[in-house]
Order: C-alpha cells, then structure tokens, then sequence
C-alpha cells in the first residue's frame, strides 16, 4: 500500500482580509474561523489520520509554522521553504519530489491551509475515493457541489453524479454572475476548490511533460538544499528559475488523466469577509460579531474588533474590522476590492500591509505602543526559555522596565538578574542579550532613544534562529 502523504500549502497572504491578514501574518496563521486553532492548525488536524505532513510555507512565516505545528503534536512535518513565491505548480513540485524521497510510490493529497471544511466524514469519505482513483496514476481534484452562483471561484464542468467520480471537461475562469448562475442551475458545474490528490511520481511525470522547466528547476533547488534548524531551505537561484504558474495552468487544464471527485462537505476557501459572514454564527438579525460589539437597528452586518468596544447604529450589510493600527469599513457587495487598498498601501510604502502593529517573532512579540522622532516605546512578550541574539544598536540606547516574570540580561561583560519593577539601561554599542529563564512569559516595556530606531539598526552576533 503507498503511503499517503498530506502536503500543506501555507505561501498565500491573504491581502482580501486586510487588515487582518497581513503578509509576514496572512489569514492561515489566524484563528478566524472560531474555536481554539489557526487555519493551517485546522487543516493540519483534519488530515492527522494520515502521515506527518509536508509543509511548503513562506520563508519569511518559517517560525510561526513550525511553533503552531508544534502545538498540535509531536508529530515530526517536513517544513520546506519557499525563498520566494512561484505560486502553486512548483510548491507541489518541491512537496511531490520530497514525497518521492520518502516512499518512490507515495500518494500524495495537496490542501491548502487556508480552508474551512465543517463536516469531517464527507470530507475523509471524498479524499478516501480520490487516493483509490490515484493509485491507477489520475490526477484528482475536489469539484465542490455549489450552494449558489458565486462569482468568486473558478468553476470545474464534469459529469458527476451523487458523489461519483468523473472525468474533467473543462476548467473555467471566474465566471460573471449570468454565467454562473447558469453554471449551477445545469447541474455538472462544480466550484474549483484547489485541493488535489495524486501519486508524486504522476505530477512530476506531468510536470516533464507540460512544464519540464518547473520540474527541472525544483529538482537542482532541492538537490543543493540546506537543513536549517526545522526546515529545508531550497536554493534560491534554481528556485528563482521556475515560471509563477499555478498548477491548474500548468498541469491540470491540459493532462487527459484529470478526474473529479465531487464534495459537499461545508467547504469554504474564506477568501473575502463575506465568506467569513457566511460561515461565521449569526445572531437573529444576521449579524456576525467577533469581539465587543454593540448594535442597534442593523442587520447582515460582520463587525470584527481586536481589543475596543465597536458600536454601530442603523447599519446593514456592512463589514467594520477594527485592528491595533488600522481600520476598515466597507459594503458587504464590497469586499473584493479590498486588495485595492492593499496595493495602495504598497505604493505608498506605509508598513499595514506588512505586519501588525504586534509583531511575532522566534522567541515571542512586540508591541510598538508609542513613538515620536527621537523615542519608541514597546511592550515586549518573551516565552519561557526564550532567548534573543546577542545584539547591538549603532543609533540607539534602550531601558528595559520589567513588568512581569523574570528577566536574565547579559549587558557586555556582565549578567543580571531582573525581576518586576527592576530596570536596567542599555547604552549604545552596548552588546546586549535578553532571556526569559522562567516558567511563565516575560514582558517589559522597552523605552528606545536616539537618532534612528528602526529595526535594520541590529547587528547581530549570536543568534539561535540563525536569522541574517
């Protein structure tokens, strides 16, 4: 029997729910969809009846992969990193040849991280029919049975039939509402759900056919590979040779061995906020409230806010997200043109685009509470056992007030031992450490000065992540 490998694709930053999702903290890394895990915990759970995963995920998001997989089980999952996007046909070219490594015959079921599946028996029922078909050397996708003519998903036409398998006639863009709406009404058209299910071998053995060059260029990436702490790091120079193609485009529209397993098992990609409306709970005026709201007279309305009260008053169909930086307020009809704002905010070169206020790291967060030309002031959050690098700043001095647990700094020569209330003061071109030597986390409150206090003003010289 081939061992059946889960691949998780974690490269997307899902600029449509901005500002929640940010690109070095995109949607899979958060927990929208309620209950106590991430979307890529979520995905991870719901195929942990299969072997350890293979993980492709985002260099730059490499840390708070590992540390939520980690939360999950001991279960070692090959994380492979992408230096940087070629989207979907050479992630699952890297997955499917690293499967290939583990068992030359694998099987391999590819699955976003971003996806909301509610009914787990359908689902393993579907992926069940999907690996059998695999095993004769198909290519196999997910056609999700519709609910509605929706605008904002491809579409699959097959000849599928209560749940049986069925050969692909033809894969069909974003398709306008007219279209759509015939789409579903004829009863063969299926939303393009992005999951997949194949032997590694066949993919690749597709990939030679239709784009040898994004195998070609996965093979020598791979091949020059170094192990960096949890992770495979590719080379980036062969990676950089493959075309940014998705695998629809460069494989699945064109291969004769496509098949269709049809699913309909409360999938959604929550690819907007009204997806996240749809499947969010709703009080009886169709409201969908994630944090402290208040409302009266509205209806059909998503409110989602981080830490404040949020009121609104007379207001329906309405999408209000109110995070620690910014905040977004938009017609539910609205929605897509959400990435507008988000590439805005690129040409502008303002930083909401790219993280959150809070910002995670390794070894915990900060948080950039207040700031002027000359001074910064952060709250800084250190799991236990938890180390920064041994760093110095040319521009800037720092005064470190700890407000609870147990601080050890190494300050040049020396090393203390802080506890709340104690302080200490960090000159510039002081070489200097921060760790949490206790059991519960440590938080301080960091007060920069000086004439520059970005973050590129760190060198460092030891460092555990092996970060640059």
């Amino acid at each position: 029997m081939s061992t059946i490998i889960p691949v998780i694709l974690s490269g997307g930053s899902g600029t449509r729910l901005w500002p929640l999702s940010r690109k070095h903290y995109p949607k899979q890394l958060l927990n929208l969809a309620g209950g106590q895990y991430t979307m890529l915990q979520q995905t991870a759970l719901r195929v942990q009846h299969l072997s350890a995963p293979i993980v492709v995920c985002n260099e730059d998001h490499r840390f708070m992969v590992a540390e939520q997989l980690r939360a999950l089980s001991e279960q070692p999952a090959t994380i492979i990193l992408e230096p940087l996007a070629r989207n979907t046909a050479p992630a699952i070219a890297l997955a499917a040849l690293a499967a290939t490594e583990q068992d030359p015959e694998a099987i391999i079921a590819v699955f976003p991280a971003d996806h909301v599946i509610n009914n787990q028996a359908v689902f393993e029922q579907a992926l069940e029919k999907a690996t059998e078909a695999a095993c004769s050397g198909d290519l196999l996708t997910f056609g999700i049975v519709p609910s509605e003519a929706e605008t904002g998903y491809g579409y699959i036409k097959a000849q599928a039939q209560n749940g049986e398998l069925s050969a692909v006639e033809q894969f069909v863009e974003k398709p306008c509402l007219q279209d759509a709406e015939a789409y579903v009404q004829s009863g063969q058209y299926f939303w393009n759900s992005g999951m997949f299910v194949f032997k590694a071998q066949a993919y690749l053995d597709a990939l030679e056919a239709l784009a040898p060059t994004i195998k070609s260029s996965c093979q020598a990436a791979l091949a020059q590979a170094n192990s960096d702490l949890d992770f495979i790091r590719v080379d980036k120079a062969a990676f950089a040779q493959c075309p940014d193609l998705s695998i629809d485009y460069a494989v699945m529209e064109h291969a004769s061995n496509v098949k269709m397993v049809p699913m309909d098992a409360g999938w959604s990609d929550v690819g907007s906020w009204s997806a996240l409306w749809q499947i969010a709970d709703k009080d009886s005026d169709d409201n969908a409230f994630i944090g402290e709201v208040m409302a009266i007279d509205s209806s059909g309305n998503l409110v989602h806010s981080a830490e404040k009260l949020v009121a609104i008053i007379g207001l329906d169909n309405v999408v209000v997200v109110d995070t620690k930086d910014a905040l977004l307020v938009c017609d539910k009809s609205q929605v897509q043109r959400v990435k507008e704002i988000v590439a805005e905010l690129k040409q502008q070169s303002r930083p909401e685009h790219l993280l959150h206020r809070e910002v995670h790291r390794p070894w915990g967060c900060y948080d950039a509470i207040d700031s002027d030309e000359r001074y910064q002031v952060k709250r800084i959050k250190v799991k236990p056992g938890a180390s920064l690098s041994l760093q110095m700043h040319h521009h800037r001095s720092e005064h470190w007030v700890v407000v609870k647990g147990t601080a050890k700094v190494q300050l040049g020569e020396k090393t203390l031992l802080l506890t709340e209330n104690q302080s200490v003061y960090i000159p510039i071109g002081e070489k200097h450490r921060l760790t949490n030597p206790g059991k519960i986390p440590l938080e301080l409150i960091e007060v920069q000065s000086g004439d520059y206090l970005g973050e590129d003003d760190i060198v460092r010289f030891e460092d555990l992540y092996r970060r640059d």
